[in-house]
């Protein structure tokens, strides 16, 4: 009996995409643990996954957020605000996390690893500075860089400039945001055998052993990043809601979270986030710039990897630290971390910028940055998924409408 490659497609088609997507999870594990020499091939998935998200995300936010506000009608709310107050809010109280967790679990290094490569900012002035030039970029080299904060610049300017125009152009734009996003909707649909491809060869380039020297170190970032996303943030949620927030928490992890782990970008998860906005019947013309923005200043786990590599740093070289330099510390990685590239990595560059505030030389940090890269397969995994499923979250709590929960009628969170 041959067998019917249209009835499985449509069983699979059937088949939630979360529940495809731990498959491919699991599958990828077995193959990682049990058949290293095949990962690499199949870690070509999970790299062509990735690189489609990557290129098609730049396009879609310059078109959905000038489609958005070009739509906008006048007198209508939106709500970037408080969502805004609510990003600063989150990423603030996660640094606050991080300094209580370190001084309960004071975690020393072994700083015996080589420099590594890369130009972190001198100060926060820095960081500043940088964001005002990526704003004024080029727009073409800002679409080729995926430099979102210019990306969001132009398709502001562009939205606001085309307020004006008239029907047929602004018809013409959201046609093109409807195509976009329906090719969006293709890429995704890709995602299990990503996810797969990308946790085999993971595993099989990493191991697990790689790891074990810096588990306190790994459980004190970890332990932090689920104290914000279980415990900080849904309180967050609650003020605004007034409603059990954790149905909304476990579906934002879950549907943004999982693929966030898998693709270390923020970035590259902007598309899975607008659609999870639109399952969630969020208002589009607020989450079309919300999503963007907070893949980019939204950085809750940044902020806690930032500031218990920094006193890990501390605690190795004896330096005494006391609550007001470490409130200070709080600020300045929260401040740091608004600044972070949507990229792997993108906080590790700004933890000698957090460390010169002890007086602690470039070349001992850049050995603590050396040992956040040994520890990133695990910490940057869980600080993109922490980032990324914050935004839906707080986007979803900033708009005061119904939040349609998938599997549920209407009402079933009230925000």
């Amino acid at each position: 009996m041959a067998f019917d490659f249209s009835a499985a497609a449509r069983r699979c088609q059937r088949t939630g995409l979360v529940t495809r997507i731990l498959i491919g999870m699991v599958l990828g594990v077995l193959l990682g643990l049990l058949a290293p020499g095949w990962a690499a091939p199949a870690g070509l998935l999970g790299d062509l996954f990735i690189a489609g998200l990557k290129a098609v995300a730049p396009v879609l936010v310059l078109v959905l957020v000038a489609a958005a506000i070009a739509g906008h009608q006048a007198g209508q709310p939106t709500h970037i605000r408080p969502i805004i107050l609510l990003y600063l809010i989150s990423t603030l109280g996660a640094a606050v996390v991080a300094v209580a967790a370190s001084f309960l679990f004071p975690t020393t290094l072994v700083l015996n690893a080589p420099p590594v490569g890369g130009e972190p900012p001198g100060s926060i002035l820095g960081v500043l500075r940088n964001l005002l030039l990526s704003a004024v970029q080029n727009p073409v080299k800002a679409l080729m860089e995926a430099n979102f904060i210019g990306i969001l610049a132009w398709a502001i300017g562009l939205g606001v400039m085309l307020r004006h125009a008239s029907e047929g152009t602004r018809r013409m734009l959201f046609d093109l945001s409807d195509a976009i996003s329906g090719l969006i909707r293709l890429v995704i649909s890709f995602a299990p055998l990503g996810i797969f491809g990308l946790v085999a060869a993971t595993l099989a380039e990493s191991g697990l052993g790689a790891l074990a020297g810096y588990g306190q170190l790994l459980l004190v970032i970890v332990g932090c990043m689920l104290f914000v996303a279980l415990v900080l943030n849904p309180l967050i949620v609650f003020w605004k809601l007034r409603r059990n927030p954790y149905p909304l928490v476990f579906t934002c992890l879950r549907e943004s979270g999982i693929t966030a782990f898998f693709t270390r970008s923020s970035a590259a998860n902007i598309p899975i986030n607008l659609q999870l906005c639109r399952k969630l019947g969020l208002h589009e013309d607020t989450y079309a710039i919300s999503i963007p923005l907070g893949a980019t200043i939204n950085m809750a786990g940044a902020a806690v990897t930032i500031t218990v590599m920094t006193l890990a740093a501390t605690h190795t070289l004896g330096i005494q630290v006391d609550l007001l330099t470490a409130l200070l510390l709080c600020i300045v990685s929260s401040l740091a971390a608004a600044g972070v590239s949507g990229v792997a990595g993108g906080s590790l560059l700004l933890i000698p910028m957090a460390t010169s505030l002890f007086g602690i030389s470039a070349d001992v940090a850049m050995q603590v940055v050396a040992i956040g890269f040994v520890i990133s397969v695990v910490q940057d995994s869980a600080e993109t998924a922490l980032n990324s499923s914050t935004d839906v979250l707080l986007t979803a709590a900033g708009c005061p409408q119904d939040v349609q929960l998938p599997g549920q009628g209407s009402g079933a969170v009230r925000a």
